[in-house]
């Protein structure tokens, strides 16, 4: 899908691309999931590398920078929730091209970072203020970031609550996917973090001030993204080291309560042993104490259950039960 939009005095303009015609300055060409054809269209209509449009596309890009002549490719990482997982959360690409005239974004499905620069929204940022929109949308990137890590905790906490009282598979299995959602993040929040720090080093050089213009408040802006995505590798390493602590507490809580059990069994293996071996004896085939008493079942009954609670005490004593 191809949308091209471009912020007036009275809203935000978005409408479709038409195939040939003069696309204005100041415009953002926004592809989601864009076509073969599109990619093409957009590349001749703005004047953009096609390898810069299609690097995106690729679910296992990192986030990195490419600059070439009066173009510069950023890729980062967004946040998404996977419908497919119980609970899992995922990274997909998205890559934005600053020209001197254009602004364009290319991700391959729908994404929340890019849901607030919408007619409500229209205040709030300039398609004709390429730099600002840019750093705009990795604050964005890095709050949703932020957001994501807080549900996952919350989540946590709701999982170590269920484990406390069933200690089933089910909340392992979600533990589980907590943990390899907390890998892409912080997989992704570290090469987001390096192309912040990039982004710093190529504004201050005098080569890359020709195509973007960073003013004082974008300074403060970028700074702002960069402690952004500061925090959220700080909150995902926490998140994690409490999520690996939490899954081996947990392994050995079930580990030894497996002990437990165990123990108790061979404990009342070896007292429910005890009748049955009197009771072998006194079964044999051959001359035993008390078969010619009448009451000689008595007597063997009380040997065996003299015996079977004298163990019974013992391995009460042991703390065996």
């Amino acid at each position: 899908m191809l949308k091209i939009l471009s912020t007036t005095a009275s809203g935000l303009d978005e409408r479709e691309f038409n195939e040939g015609e003069q696309i204005p300055a100041g415009v953002w060409f926004k592809l989601t999931g864009p076509t073969a054809s599109e990619l093409r269209d957009v590349s001749e209509a703005a004047g953009v590398p096609l390898d810069f449009l299609q690097a995106a596309l690729d679910m296992e890009e990192p986030s990195r920078i490419e600059v070439e002549d009066d173009h510069m490719l950023i890729i980062t990482n967004v946040p998404k929730f996977d419908d497919g997982s119980s609970f899992g959360y995922d990274t997909i690409p998205m890559g934005i091209v600053i020209s001197r005239d254009y602004f364009l974004t290319v991700c391959l499905e729908e994404n929340e970072v890019l849901d607030d620069f919408d007619n409500l929204h229209h205040l709030f940022f300039d398609t004709k203020k390429r730099t600002r929109l840019l750093l705009q949308i990795l604050y964005k990137c890095a709050l949703l970031y932020l957001k994501d890590l807080r549900i996952m905790n919350r989540r946590t906490d709701e999982i170590e609550q269920d484990l406390r009282r069933s200690m089933k598979n089910k909340e392992l299995f979600l533990l589980l996917d907590l943990q390899k959602a907390l890998t892409y993040f912080t997989v992704a929040l570290r090469s987001n973090r390096n192309v912040v720090e990039r982004l710093m080093r190529l504004f201050s050089n005098a080569t890359v001030h020709h195509m973007v213009k960073l003013r004082e408040d974008d300074e403060e802006l970028l700074e702002d993204v960069r402690i952004e995505f500061d925090q959220a590798i700080e909150m995902v390493q926490m998140h994690g080291e409490i999520l690996a602590s939490m899954m081996d507490a947990f392994a050995s809580v079930i580990s030894n309560n497996l002990n437990i059990v165990m123990k108790f069994l061979t404990s009342v293996t070896i007292v429910m042993a005890i009748p049955t071996m009197i009771a072998s004896f006194f079964g044999m085939n051959v001359p035993v104490p008390w078969q010619e008493s009448t009451i000689g079942f008595v007597y063997a009954m009380v040997v065996a259950l003299t015996l079977t609670i004298s163990v019974t005490v013992i391995f009460w004593k042991k703390k065996m039960f």
